[in-house]
């Protein structure tokens, strides 16, 4: 049985590229690491995956591994699986790609055909030089970059430019422009000026672009493990005009970028577009980021908790308890914190929440009284018991009340 045939244990993501560059050498064809793998490798980072780039055709790549997936084959896309179980440690997933030339881009997605080509001709067609290299892991003079865009210069220098012709490259797919001010931002980087200057140009045309493509990548610019890097984006994006077709409007009187940077590294998506567009409304966000069901909710919740805010020490305890128990109330505040004109209010909120928290009762005790409670006591069911559990609730909550029998006494007074 072949190499290319053996069943292989648990690799790592660069061993599982690695594996598959040696058998397709080993079958005569052209195999390198390609694309981001490549440049974070040279900018000292642990690449997250490894893509391969090969000039051995789908069908080739599919016969030599048979444990594989053709997701894109007409766009020589093939996903090798090696490995086995669940990561880390188990299966791996490796795209192997067939170096290739892209016809036109009609639909400003994905060519409309394809023409399989060398490793020169399909690096021109990537979208930046520090995404255009290739490296050869088995050479002998360890480990060969191979840069026919100058990729590595860039690199070097700091530079974010579009291979080629930039406005092209945008034409091709205008989603490319949100992919440089993610790049930019990640790694802060400077724009190549004709870079900037054809996103500026084109700026408008993002408004073509699916909402969930949209949505995907300023999640992805959103997400990095410093919320500094988020406010990068959020920055470029308005400097480079990319806000109006993102969100409708100009966001120079809306965005607050700094309260972004000043979020706690943990905050999750919701909590840094609350902090970052204050302005937009929930329906806003949804249908301009195609945003879940889940994220819309927090986003609302979020707001209402931060509206309330401002005048909350002066509402009754069990109204003050029920804010600090919901679970957006610790996002809520990081936005307080940090929006807020002076963080003497975030912090009068953290020390009464810390209070009533040990007041003897507790924040969100367990209910003297339920439904089961007021049927047995010969109250009939109906629209008015959520009103009676609620009121007796706020009554345990602020200490009026201590037993089942005092609330159930409570309910007939209040009647």
């Amino acid at each position: 049985m072949s190499s290319a045939h053996r069943s292989e244990t648990p690799t790592t993501p660069r061993d599982a590229a690695l594996h598959i560059v040696r058998v397709l050498r080993d079958h005569g064809h052209t195999a390198y690491f390609a694309g981001g793998c490549v440049r974070d490798q040279l900018l000292g980072l642990t690449p997250k995956d490894y893509d391969v780039a090969t000039s051995a055709p789908p069908d080739a790549v599919r016969a030599l591994f048979p444990r594989s997936n053709a997701v894109g084959a007409a766009f020589g896309v093939v996903l090798v699986y090696t490995g086995h179980g669940s990561a880390p440690g188990g299966r791996v997933a490796t795209e192997v790609a067939t170096f290739r030339n892209d016809g036109n881009y009609s639909d400003g997605r994905r060519p409309d055909d394809v023409t399989f080509t060398d490793a020169k001709q399909d690096a021109q067609r990537r979208d930046f030089t520090i995404n255009g290299l290739f490296l050869d892991p088995l050479a002998n003079d360890n480990e060969r970059l191979i840069d026919y865009v100058g990729g590595r210069p860039d690199l070097q220098a700091g530079i974010l430019r579009a291979i080629g012709n930039p406005d092209q490259r945008f034409a091709e797919d205008y989603l490319r422009m949100l992919r440089a001010v993610r790049f930019a931002a990640r790694f802060h980087f400077k724009f190549d000026p004709y870079t900037e200057q054809a996103i500026r140009k084109h700026a408008d045309k993002l408004t073509g672009t699916a909402r969930e493509r949209i949505g995907d990548e300023v999640h992805r610019m959103l997400a990095g493990p410093t919320c500094k890097r988020a406010a990068r984006a959020a920055t470029l994006l308005a400097s480079l005009g990319l806000d109006a077709p993102l969100f409708g409007r100009s966001l120079c009187d809306a965005a607050t970028p700094n309260s972004l940077a000043a979020l706690p590294e943990n905050a999750d998506h919701p909590t840094r577009l609350v902090a970052w567009l204050p302005t937009l409304t929930p329906k806003q966000l949804r249908r301009s980021l195609c945003l879940s069901n889940g994220q819309t909710d927090a986003i609302r919740d979020l707001r209402e908790l931060l509206n309330a805010f401002p005048a909350l020490l002066d509402q009754p305890i069990a109204s003050r308890k029920r804010r600090y128990t919901h679970t957006r109330f610790s996002d809520a505040l990081n936005i307080f914190r940090v929006a807020s004109p002076s963080a003497s209010q975030a912090n009068a909120l953290a020390e009464d929440r810390d209070h009533l928290t040990d007041d003897g009762i507790g924040l969100a005790p367990p209910p003297l009284l339920t439904g089961d409670h007021l049927v047995a006591a010969g109250h009939r069911p109906g629209p008015d018991f959520k009103t009676k559990l609620d009121a007796a609730y706020n009554a345990q909550l602020e200490g009026r009340i201590a037993t089942q029998a005092q609330a159930l006494q409570y309910v007939i007074e209040t009647e």
